[in-house]
């Protein structure tokens, strides 16, 4: 009887595996539900149409976001660190300390990326700082993870479809999941600009009575340019957005060339070339072409107005988390975008962020976390407020609508001249603006006194906006889509929230210079602008309306508190500028040999109307090396002599150039190389390096001694190494250069009748006292005799038995040789033989000529390889050249 196998041991390596898989994935947990909402109203309450499902296997990319551990505490941190009678007021934290005191646990980070693996989902990227993991994953997997259906409805309002969840969504996780975003496409994602034929068109008016063209831009037709933008509000010089960083949000890529195009047609220099972020795994290209074509309007005109307010900023940053197409059909990750904005994990933090997109999230409350924690980090969300008039639950307003964001509106600006000042402004006619769609609460900053009156229509227990506003109009230069750019033909609040980004960066920089960030302005703006200084901080609007709202005395719902005044907002946020200098040196590097000295110039810079002198002084000197300014203490500029003596320490150091004024100090360096006393030297060399004399003729070189160290004595130059028959004459011997100049001497080879032939190398050696230098020149030396040479081509062939193959041999003259030439075989392998097309040959003296030499193999033939020698005969003279025969089967 044969004994069965034990499977135990299988048994025990299934179990031990479920164990380990029980321990990382707490798949047996009960299911949570998630702390955000899902479910479209449409689909909720059965009005949208269903009428399919999403195929199984179709793949879609969405994020996993983890809840704060202590929102409460975050919450309470904000209010503080705004307060300026908190101790934590602007003590401002890092992503790293934001997440060791507020996000989730290493341990849940952990589970929940565990839980994406066993869920058979493909992680794009993620970490614990963002706490946001974003994945793909196929249709089946998504409905059985989270416990849900993913149909295909029809749309309300448009002739689309969209896809959604039937139900609120469940995890098997110990813990709760904040949010799942991409479990629909009805955001319906579009851009916040507007291009006047198509706002004439769908008010059935002509286009070129939308409105006036700008008249006072400096850019084609009196286009206004970023830059415009930045006289007008700001209007100084002293700023441009230095050390600061800027974001863009964007839900499609751009092309960086239409950037390149709009600096070139405006004759301005682009600052720099901003850096483009996938997140999510959305490209960053975008180009208009094809069936898919996408439209970078947005993305282009964000980052000229964002970099035409701050020209000076250190980066911009363009976030991109969606593949929107230029028909709006496409997909977005939201949390993608704003969770990279408050890591340092792909880029260094921005203070200032703009966002020109408008969406209809599924639960508007999905991003509160991350504006809260931009609010802990010091960081501002610019958001535009729309081109459509007044807010409704038609005309929707998220993000501008959320209280944790600054909320931009529109307005029609004039200015006194091209890249002059501000002149007039009104409120734009399509400036979005109201009370929230969302019904997100009153902020505290809203509730203040004066702030919603009678007047302006506003609501005392929901979100009012916008907050500020900029120009808006239809007056603007644009390039985008590889294609033509236009003047005076687009609008859209769009411009006025990455406008506002740069000024902030502005104001960033000069809180930054006062050691301190600015954080979320608007609670500041608020209680500032219903002070009698109001007028310092904002030009306040008026005039015009957007639909149900008009502009008037104070803050209201079409321009908020209006537009910036210059440098008012500036100095509100940021604390006055304090006048101060710079110093700069120029070169800022010397060397300088013992015993001598050299000169920089050091200049003062004013900065914020500074009007003291400044006294100077040197540090980092090495021994022996002394330092006198021409004048000191300065308030321009003094030469500074720095003086080597004949010990002093030699090598290289960094001089530090200080300036004292009262309190004030600032620094420049200056790299200073001291080098020994030189030694008188000189050097030799040759030009050409290599000569071909032909016996009976001659060759020149032009010898150069170059003097180093001041050396000028004579020199004496000798050639050895000389062929036999050869001989060497100098032009000029000896010979005496410049201190720290050069001479010549042509050197003349002379080759005899009967001098040997072939290569040699002469060796030109210049002599003064005990100072001995050389260089070498490669001759050689050509015969005068008439000759010829043969080659063969090919030289090694294969003939099949009974068969024949043509040959070149070309005969060329050397020294002019013309005379016949007999053309001959040492031995022909057996059963081959070969003609010639002629023989004898002549070839022209000094040229070559052709001849065709077929070979050919008999039926009988023996197979192998051969090699034999062609050979040429003229009177005494004779080559070869090798024939490598084959005769296969």
């Amino acid at each position: 009887m044969k004994k069965i196998p034990s499977p135990q041991p299988t048994v025990v390596a299934l179990v031990c595996a479920a164990v380990v898989l029980l321990f990382t994935i707490p798949a047996q947990a009960q299911p949570q539900s998630l702390q955000t909402r899902h479910v479209r109203d449409a689909v909720a309450n059965g009005q949208a149409q269903l009428i399919g499902k999403l195929p199984s296997t179709q793949t879609l990319r969405f994020d996993m976001v983890l809840p704060l551990r202590d929102r409460a505490g975050l919450q309470n941190f904000v209010q503080e660190v705004q307060d300026p009678a908190s101790p934590s007021y602007h003590q401002f934290l890092t992503p790293q300390e934001f997440t060791e005191r507020f996000g989730p646990s290493q341990q849940d980070w952990d589970a929940l990326v565990a839980f994406a693996k066993a869920s058979g989902f493909e992680i794009i990227s993620g970490n614990l700082e963002a706490r946001d993991l974003r994945l793909t994953g196929t249709v089946a997997n998504i409905e059985r993870a989270f416990h849900v259906t993913l149909g295909l409805y029809q749309d309300l309002t448009e002739s689309r479809t969209f896809f959604a969840v039937d139900r609120e969504p469940t995890v098997d996780l110990p813990f709760q999941v904040w949010h799942i975003t991409g479990l629909d496409n009805d955001s319906k994602p579009h851009p916040l600009y507007v291009k006047k034929s198509d706002y004439a068109k769908a008010h059935g008016i002509d286009p070129d009575k939308v409105v006036s063209r700008a008249t006072t831009g400096s850019g084609p037709s009196a286009s206004f340019l970023g830059s415009d933008m930045r006289a007008a509000y700001y209007g100084g010089t002293a700023l441009t957005g230095t050390g600061q960083n800027i974001a863009l949000f964007e839900f499609a890529g751009t092309d960086l060339a239409d950037l390149s195009t709009y600096y070139k047609n405006v004759g301005q220099t682009e600052p720099y070339t901003p850096t483009l972020i996938s997140t999510g795994g959305y490209g960053t290209s975008c180009v208009d072409s094809g069936g898919s074509a996408c439209d970078d309007t947005e993305q282009t005109l964000d980052m000229t107005q964002a970099m035409g307010m701050a020209p000076g900023s250190k980066m911009l940053y363009m976030y991109v988390c969606g593949d929107v197409l230029a028909s709006g059909s496409g997909n977005i990750s939201d949390t993608a975008c704003i969770s990279a904005m408050v890591s340092t994990t792909d880029a260094p933090l921005s203070k200032q962020i703009s966002c020109s997109w408008g969406w209809t999230p599924a639960d508007p409350s999905t991003l509160d976390p991350y504006f809260e924690q931009m609010a802990s980090q010091g960081q501002n969300f610019f958001a535009a407020s729309g081109d459509s008039s007044a807010w409704s639950s038609s005309n929707e307003a998220w993000p501008a609508d959320d209280a944790n964001v600054v909320s931009v509106g529109g307005t029609d600006l004039t200015t006194s001249s091209a890249a002059g000042p501000w002149k007039s402004e009104t409120a734009w006619a399509d400036s979005g603006g109201g009370i929230s769609p969302d019904s997100i609460p009153i902020p505290s900053w809203q509730k203040l006194s004066g702030v919603i009156t009678s007047s302006n229509k506003g609501s005392t227990t929901l979100r009012n906006g916008p907050d500020v506003s900029a120009n808006a109009n239809f007056t603007y230069y644009v390039c985008a889509d590889q294609t033509t750019c236009t003047a005076n033909d687009y609008g859209g609040t769009s411009f006025a929230a990455p406008m506002w980004a740069g000024y902030l960066a502005l104001a960033n920089e000069q809180a930054a210079a006062n050691g301190d960030t600015i954080g979320y302005i608007n609670p500041i703006i608020y209680p500032a602008a219903l002070t009698s200084s109001y007028g310092t901080y904002f030009h306040d609007i008026t005039s015009g309306s957007c639909g149900t709202y008009s502009g008037i005395t104070g803050f209201d719902l079409c321009t908020g508190w209006g537009s910036p005044n210059t440098t008012g907002i500036i100095n509100l946020l940021a604390g006055s500028a304090t006048p101060s200098f710079t110093l700069s040196d120029s070169p800022s590097s010397l060397t300088v040999t013992q015993g001598s000295s050299g000169t920089s110039t050091i200049t003062v810079t004013d900065v914020n109307g500074f009007s003291g002198s400044v006294t100077l002084a040197a540090s980092g000197l090495p021994s022996g090396v002394t330092a006198a300014f021409g004048t000191n203490p300065t308030t321009g500029s003094s030469v500074l002599t720095l003086t080597a003596s004949s010990t002093a320490t030699t090598g290289t150091s960094t001089v530090t150039i200080t300036g004292t004024s009262g309190s004030l100090t600032a620094t420049t360096t200056l790299a200073l190389t001291v080098s020994a006393t030189a030694t008188p030297n000189f050097t030799i060399a040759a030009s050409p390096a290599s000569l071909t004399v032909t016996q009976g003729a001659s060759g020149t070189s032009t010898i150069t001694v170059t003097s180093t160290g001041g050396f000028s004595s004579a020199t004496t130059l000798s050639a050895s190494g000389l062929p036999t028959g050869v001989t060497a004459t100098f032009s000029t011997n000896p010979v005496t250069p410049a201190a720290n100049g050069s001479v010549t001497s042509t050197l003349t080879l002379t080759a005899s009748s009967t001098a040997t032939t072939g290569a040699a190398t002469v060796t030109i050696t210049g002599t003064s006292g005990s100072l001995t230098h050389s260089t070498t020149i490669a001759l050689t030396v050509s015969s005068t005799a008439k000759n010829f040479t043969l080659s063969l081509s090919p030289s090694s062939f294969t003939i099949d038995e009974n068969g024949s193959v043509s040959t070149t041999l070309t005969v060329t003259s050397v020294n002019g040789f013309h005379s016949s030439v007999e053309l001959s075989v040492n031995e022909f392998p057996s059963g081959v033989s070969a003609t010639a097309s002629a023989n004898p040959v002549t070839p022209p003296a000094n040229g070559s000529v052709n001849v065709t030499i077929t070979w050919s193999a008999s039926r009988r033939a023996p197979t192998g390889t051969t090699t034999i020698e062609l050979i040429g005969t003229s009177g005494s003279l004779t080559n070869e050249t090798p024939v490598t025969i084959t005769v296969a089967p």
